[in-house]
């Protein structure tokens, strides 16, 4: 992919295909895109972010505080902290990784809520999840 600039216009270029777009309409393109690497998504207790530079934040639904979140590099990250975990897992194999406090139950929760993290609630009192067959796509 290369992106042309003449002055008036700017000029798209895609596996041989080639694209004028004004300056405006190269904005809203921009806008677009970054609109569409953000992505939000909310589950019964948690909520996740991919934000626009890769990073994958979990965090409480409806929190409104940092210190009810974690952030990863990557969701990739995310998903390798997850095969890591033992088969049945709780918040003491989360704190193994690094995490800390409140934040590993969250991820605990929010690996079984979830729909890329095969896993699901296997106790609630104490708070344990179990894997179940392979990786989903996330």
């Amino acid at each position: 992919m290369t992106v042309d600039s003449d002055g008036g216009s700017i000029v798209l270029s895609v596996d041989g295909e080639h694209v004028e777009l004004s300056r405006s309409a190269a904005q809203e393109l921009t806008d677009a895109v970054g609109d569409a690497l953000v992505e939000r998504e909310e589950f019964f207790r948690t909520a996740c972010e991919h934000r626009e530079d890769g990073s994958y934040v979990v965090e409480r639904r409806a929190a409104d505080s940092t210190g009810n979140s974690t952030v990863f590099d990557s969701f990739d990250d995310a998903r390798r902290l997850f095969e890591r975990l033992p088969r049945a897992f709780g918040a003491d194999d989360v704190q193994a990784a690094g995490i800390t406090g409140s934040r590993r139950h969250m991820l605990v929760r929010h690996f079984a809520e979830h729909p890329a993290f095969p896993c699901s609630l296997a106790s609630r009192n104490p708070l344990r999840a179990e894997k179940q067959g392979g990786p989903r796509e996330g």
